[in-house]
């Protein structure tokens, strides 16, 4: 791990500056990667954590638009949402979901956002080898995660993808959200007492149930078919109870934390971290 004093050894008039916008920031990993991938390639760069309460987030990102030698950062808990809303400018991603994990200033002080999350869990996917040419995949849950993962997975070549939700209603606005962000015709909300989960290739939990050990299962496991997919968007457990079922099961199980850890190196691309 790189230490604070190898860091100040870096620092000069040139340096420039990365953030990450957090409250607290005890808890960000951000500046331990890429301050230690700084010094790997002898970048004159350096990430901070700003641990700044929501009371203050506007006046401090409008008054770092002046500030020349700051590129961008990364955005956490729990300044996604207002952060998006300061933006001049949204990718795909932060127009699907309302939120942003990644903000750039341009050189003209736009402020431009995106968030990386359906993309990091594509990734993941293929990195691990599944293919998604031709597939159904059905999403549970209808909040920000599942319009992440929706905007992304309906630009790959699947066959189809269903949203659902114990609201209906919420899971009917995710595809209207998506479809104008993506034209596309691939995207359909169902009621839950419809599904036949028998029919998807892929079924992912994008709801917070898994993350306390009581919690009862998003979906029945017993539904699916041998070759399904199950993935889970939880990090913390990384063993969910839905992926403990599906192993026992004999089916095959996609992480959680692998869409954290593939959205990296598209963040890093997205703020100009490593270029020279």
């Amino acid at each position: 791990m790189i230490s604070e004093q190898n860091i100040n050894m870096f620092i000069s008039g040139t340096t420039k500056l990365f953030v990450i916008f957090a409250h607290p920031a005890e808890q960000v990993r951000a500046p331990t990667l890429f301050n230690k991938k700084f010094e790997e390639l002898g970048i004159d760069s350096v990430m901070i954590p700003i641990d700044v309460p929501p009371s203050h987030l506007k006046d401090c990102v409008y008054s770092m638009r002046g500030i020349k030698n700051l590129r961008g950062g990364v955005v956490t808990i729990p300044h996604k949402v207002e952060i998006a809303k300061l933006c001049d400018k949204l990718g795909a991603g932060g127009k699907a979901t309302g939120a942003v994990n990644a903000i750039r200033f341009e050189e003209d002080g736009i402020l431009h956002g995106d968030n990386f999350d359906g993309i990091g869990f594509v990734a993941g996917l293929k990195d691990y080898g599944h293919l998604l040419k031709d597939k159904k995949i059905l999403i549970v849950g209808a909040g920000g995660a599942s319009r992440a993962l929706a905007v992304e997975l309906i630009s790959e070549p699947i066959k189809s993808l269903n949203i659902t939700n114990r609201s209906f209603e919420k899971a009917k606005k995710v595809v209207q959200t998506i479809k104008s962000v993506r034209q596309t015709n691939k995207i359909n909300a169902i009621e839950k007492k419809h599904i036949d989960y028998a029919e998807y290739d892929f079924v992912i939990n994008a709801t917070s149930l898994g993350m306390k050990s009581d919690d009862s299962l998003p979906f029945p496991i017993i539904s699916l078919r041998p070759d399904c997919v199950v993935c889970d968007i939880i990090m913390k457990p990384q063993e969910t109870k839905l992926l403990s079922a599906a192993k026992r099961s004999g089916i095959k199980v996609h992480y959680g934390k692998h869409m954290l850890d593939y959205q990296v190196s598209f963040i890093a691309d997205f703020i100009g971290a490593f270029k020279t």
